[in-house]
C-alpha cells in the first residue's frame, strides 16, 4: 500500500504537502468531512510509512485524485465472487434471466456511457474517472458472464471491447501500466468473441504503445504489424490510415526511418479526404489531415527531421481545443522538434505549456515525457 501511494504521488510530481492540499481542496469542493490540514499531514506520512491504514473514506478521495483503483491502492488481488456450492441455483438463474433481457437499447446505453467517459477523459484527464470506469467495466463483464446465447453475448462483448480499450488507454496515461495491459487483453478477448476485427485490431495497436513506452519499440512494431495483418481487408479506410500512422510513430522510436516514412505515406494514401475526423464504424478513431499532420510531425521529430516543425505548427493551428491531452502531447512534439534544431527558447516555452496542460489532465505519461525533454535543455 505505502509503495503504491508514494509512487502514484511522485509520478504526478506531487510532494506530500501537495497531496494534503489536494485532499483538503477536494473535500471542500465536494462538501466532504475530512481531518484538518495538520492532521492530514500526519495521515499522509503514516499512510506512506505503513503506520496507518487508509479508511474507505480517504481511499475514495485518493482514487479520484491519483487515478488508482482499490486493488492497486491496497496492493491486493481481488478474487471473483463464488456462488454457493449449494442453494445458489436460484440466484444463478435469476442472473442468467437478467442477462438474457439485455436488449439492444441497453447495449446502446452501455456504448453511450463509454462515449461520455471518452469525452470527459479527453477534456479533463483519466485520473478523475477511475471509479466510473471501474464500475462501467464491472457492469459489462457481469452482463457478458451471465449471457448464454451468442445473439445476446456478441453485442455486449462489442460494448465491452470498446470500453476496455478506452480504460486501458486511460490507465496507461495515469501510469498504471499493468492495469493497462490487462485491460487491453480483456478488450482483445471481448473483440474476438464479438467477431469484431476492427475492435481487435485497435486494441492490439494501442497495446503496442505499452511495449514502446516500456523500451521495447521493436516488439511494438511487430505487434502493430500483426494487427494490420489480423484486420486485412475488413478495416475501414480511416482505421487503416490510423494503423499506418501508429506504425510510423513506433518505427521512428525504433530507429527505422525508412519504414517510418513509408508508413506515413501509406497513412496519407488511405485517409479519406475532408475535414471529418471521426470514423463512423469505429468511434474511438479520430483522424483527418490535421491529426495526421500532428502524427507526421511527431514521427519526424523523433527522427530529428527538420520538416517536423512545419507539420506540427500546422497541427497546432488545426487541433480541436477540447482535446486537452492531445494538445499537451503536441506541445511536447514541438519542444522535441525545436530541441533537434538547437532552438532552446522555443522548446522551453512549449514544455511550459505542455506541463500546464498535463497538470490539468493529471497525465503521468505526458509528465514523464516532459521531464525527459527538460533534461535535454
Amino acid at each position: 500500500m505505502r509503495e503504491v501511494l508514494r509512487g502514484a504521488r511522485t509520478a504526478r510530481g506531487w510532494s506530500q504537502e501537495r497531496l494534503v492540499r489536494e485532499i483538503d481542496g477536494y473535500a471542500r469542493q465536494h462538501l466532504l468531512d475530512v481531518a484538518s490540514v495538520a492532521s492530514l499531514r500526519v495521515y499522509v506520512s503514516e499512510w506512506e510509512n505503513g503506520k496507518r491504514a487508509i479508511s474507505k473514506r480517504y481511499a475514495a478521495i485518493l482514487r479520484r485524485l491519483l487515478g488508482i483503483t482499490d486493488e492497486e491502492l491496497f496492493a491486493e488481488r481481488s478474487t471473483p465472487t463464488q456462488l454457493p456450492l449449494a442453494g445458489g441455483y436460484d440466484e444463478l438463474v435469476n442472473r442468467i434471466d437478467s442477462a438474457r433481457n439485455v436488449s439492444l437499447t441497453m447495449v446502446q446505453t452501455f456504448m453511450d456511457q463509454t462515449e461520455l467517459l471518452r469525452t470527459v477523459d479527453r477534456q479533463m484527464g483519466a485520473a478523475s474517472l477511475v471509479d466510473q470506469m471501474t464500475g462501467h467495466l464491472a457492469t459489462l463483464e457481469d452482463a457478458l458472464t451471465f449471457a448464454v446465447l451468442p445473439d445476446t453475448r456478441r453485442p455486449v462483448a462489442r460494448a465491452l471491447a470498446g470500453a476496455a480499450t478506452l480504460a486501458a488507454w486511460q490507465a496507461l496515461d495515469a501510469g498504471a501500466v499493468e492495469r493497462a495491459w490487462r485491460h487491453y487483453e480483456l478488450g482483445k478477448r471481448a473483440a474476438q468473441e464479438a467477431n469484431e476485427p476492427m475492435y481487435l485490431v485497435h486494441a492490439m495497436a494501442e497495446q503496442a504503445y505499452v511495449l514502446c513506452d516500456a523500451g521495447r519499440p521493436g516488439l511494438a512494431v511487430d505487434l502493430v504489424r500483426d494487427a494490420q495483418q489480423a484486420g486485412g481487408s475488413r478495416l475501414s479506410p480511416r482505421l487503416q490510415a490510423w494503423l499506418h500512422a501508429a506504425e510510423a510513430e513506433i518505427c521512428a522510436k525504433a530507429g527505422m526511418p525508412d519504414d517510418c516514412r513509408r508508413s506515413l505515406d501509406a497513412a496519407a494514401a488511405c485517409l479519406p479526404a475532408g475535414l471529418e475526423a471521426r470514423d463512423p464504424d469505429m468511434l474511438s478513431i479520430f483522424l483527418n489531415e490535421g491529426h495526421l499532420a500532428r502524427w507526421r510531425g511527431n514521427a519526424l521529430a523523433s527522427l530529428g527531421d527538420d520538416e517536423a516543425v512545419s507539420s506540427l505548427y500546422a497541427a497546432l493551428d488545426a487541433i480541436d481545443p477540447t482535446f486537452i491531452r492531445a494538445t499537451s502531447g503536441l506541445r511536447c512534439d514541438l519542444a522535441q522538434a525545436h530541441l533537434a534544431r538547437g532552438e532552446l527558447d522555443q522548446a522551453q516555452e512549449h514544455l511550459r505549456q505542455a506541463r500546464l496542460l498535463a497538470s490539468r489532465t493529471g497525465s503521468v505519461r505526458h509528465r514523464r515525457r516532459i521531464e525527459q525533454l527538460t533534461e535535454r535543455l
